[in-house]
This record gives C-alpha cells, sequence and structure tokens, in this order.
C-alpha cells in the first residue's frame, strides 16, 4: 500500500485538470492556460482529505507542470494566490479575476 506522500497527482492536461484520489476520495483542480499563462482556476479537497498537505499537491502539480512548459504561474484561486505567496521562486501572481476567498466559475474572458 502506497503512503500519501508516494501518491502523486494526476493532470490531464487535455481537460484542464488535476486530481489525486487517496482512500477513495479525490481532490481536484481545474486550470486554464491563455495568454502564456497558466491559470489556477478552482481547487477542491473532500473534507476527509484536508488539512493532509492534498490542496497544496495539486497547486504544486500545477506550477511544475506550468514551468515546465514556460507558462507564467498564475491564480485566480485564493488558496493557489495564497500559495503563490508562500512560494515566491514561481514568480507568480492573482490573475486578473481574482477575488479574495474565492475560485473562478467558468473560463477566462479576455478584457
Amino acid at each position: 500500500m502506497e503512503s500519501q506522500d508516494q501518491i502523486q497527482p494526476q493532470i490531464h492536461v487535455d481537460q484542464d485538470f488535476i486530481d489525486l484520489t487517496i482512500d477513495g476520495y479525490t481532490a481536484y483542480l481545474n486550470f486554464e492556460t491563455y495568454g502564456g499563462v497558466l491559470d489556477v482556476r478552482k481547487t477542491f479537497v473532500p473534507n476527509e482529505l484536508r488539512g493532509k498537505g492534498v490542496a497544496g499537491k495539486l497547486v504544486k502539480a500545477a506550477y511544475d507542470y506550468a514551468r515546465e512548459h514556460h507558462y507564467e504561474c498564475v491564480g485566480t484561486c485564493s488558496y493557489a494566490v495564497k500559495w503563490l505567496e508562500r512560494h515566491p521562486e514561481y514568480e507568480g501572481r492573482p490573475s486578473e479575476d481574482y477575488v479574495p476567498d474565492s475560485c473562478a466559475i467558468g473560463k477566462h474572458q479576455a478584457k
């Protein structure tokens, strides 16, 4: 049986989606790429997995993917923005759509 540290998020690039299943519970993250950025739009972690670092694992996977593919790290999800503040090495920033204490509903609309 794998420990939680060994379980890695699965990135579904064609669906702009990352998920992580632990003990039958699935946490996920939605992202969007546009204009040279990868924008983490929404994260969701079930109550059973909260407080275990799962959201951080998802966000890190998204931004590691962004860096590998030369995207700027951007967050609309308030958790992702706070994560970027704690990890300045990712040189990230809030998106134009960012509203404190929220996540995005729908796609980014160019202004």
